[in-house]
């Protein structure tokens, strides 16, 4: 099946959380409030988050993404708490290969709501619904080995340590080179 006739829905659930597609417009100022506040811990793992980006430059990330969503290229969503008006991160269904298929999760936390169990709440969700609504084959988890509360979540949830490549990738400020952990469920 051609993916772009998948039915995908914007919107999913959990317990305490709605995680949302981005709309067309007017979910930069939220997001870009949230890197500003989470910069220092971002910025040691996320490429995109070695300077602020202004709201302009993350209202159009988030227009791309909607893009990308309705082309079924990848499936991002703002994280929102269902009682109140609190925007908690991103995650994604990304680097998705329709031939296999298989799809990696990738995911960010504002650091003010980190350490409540948001973010493992979203990835099992997202791999519940990636195998089971999208037929997913297999789902990866990739982190950098120090990054110890981001392989905390694929291991609460039981995915499969299938190992470190080592010198895999650079650091976030591109300065030197690190290694790569990878975590699957099938």
């Amino acid at each position: 099946m051609n993916p772009l006739l998948l039915d995908v829905p914007f919107q999913l659930e959990t317990e305490r959380l709605i995680l949302r597609a981005p709309r067309q417009t007017g979910d930069g100022e939220i997001v870009n409030q949230a890197i500003r506040d989470s910069f220092g811990e971002l910025k040691a793992w996320l490429p995109f988050v070695q300077e602020l980006p202004t709201v302009e430059e993350t209202e159009i990330n988030l227009r791309n993404a909607h893009i990308h969503f309705l082309k079924r290229e990848s499936f991002r969503f703002l994280i929102l708490e269902k009682r109140g008006i609190n925007f908690i991160g991103i995650t994604s269904l990304q680097r998705i290969d329709w031939a296999i298929p298989k799809c990696e999760i990738g995911y960010w936390v504002n650091t003010k709501f980190s350490g409540n169990g948001y973010m493992t709440e979203v990835v099992k969700k997202l791999a519940d619904f990636g195998l089971n609504n999208l037929k997913f084959r297999r789902i990866e988890i990739r982190c950098e080995s120090t990054n110890l509360k981001s392989r905390a979540i694929p291991e609460r949830l039981g995915f499969v340590f299938e190992g470190t490549l080592r010198n895999d990738d650079l650091s976030a400020d591109g300065s030197k080179l690190t290694d790569t952990c990878f975590y699957s469920i099938t």
